[in-house]
């Protein structure tokens, strides 16, 4: 818990001092660091401890990128954290997320990342790969994306469905392949479906 929040911390410092600079950007969203502390004398030895945040509790965006939360998308909050991601997601060539983004304004905790399988640089998050999935499907660029320069992921999306697309329409149909297998060595075959 300490290590993916402290590591997305270490991320959106990166994140403000690129945005904060922008004319009209504005606060920038602060991922509060997590303490681990040992604590010998105790039954349960270590605990978290981390800044209390007062005020209205808002979820951002969560692990599975479903939900539609319109203090997310109508808050200037909201549409940075949505920013924030983007700009993650970007500069590691879409191998991590930052994800689960909560908290009070513009001060966040409890965050999730997730990465691709094999990780990123060696950090493997806590969330499944299929986050970064949902993110690239469903986020929509904001005003606050086009001020970083970020670029749309849905050009991206959608150039990626049609360069596979294509390459059906160039495979030669049935028709046009010799068969050579003989009659008695063709077998029924059991085919699984798969939701790709």
């Amino acid at each position: 818990e300490c290590y993916v929040q402290n590591t997305a911390r270490e991320y959106a410092k990166i994140y403000a001092a690129e945005a904060e600079p922008l004319e009209g950007f504005g606060e920038v969203p602060e991922i509060i660091p997590i303490f681990l502390v040992h604590r010998p004398a105790n039954n349960i030895p270590y605990a978290t401890v981390e800044e209390e945040l007062v005020g209205e509790f808002v979820k951002y965006s969560v692990r599975d990128g479903k939900e539609v939360n319109f203090l997310r998308r109508d808050s200037e909050a909201g549409q940075k954290c949505c920013t924030f991601q983007h700009w993650v997601y970007e500069k590691t060539s879409g191998s991590l997320l930052v994800t689960d983004l909560q908290g009070v304004g513009m001060k966040l905790t409890d965050v999730g990342i997730a990465t691709l399988a094999k990780g990123y640089k060696g950090f493997k998050g806590n969330c499944s790969i299929s986050f970064i999935e949902q993110f690239r499907a469903l986020h929509q660029c904001n005003k606050y994306c086009e001020m970083l320069g970020l670029k749309s992921l849905r050009t991206t999306h959608q150039k990626q469905r049609k360069a596979t697309s294509m390459k059906s329409k160039n495979l030669p149909n049935s028709s046009t392949i010799k068969k050579t297998v003989p009659k008695k060595a063709r077998e029924p075959r059991d085919f699984i479906s798969s939701d790709h």
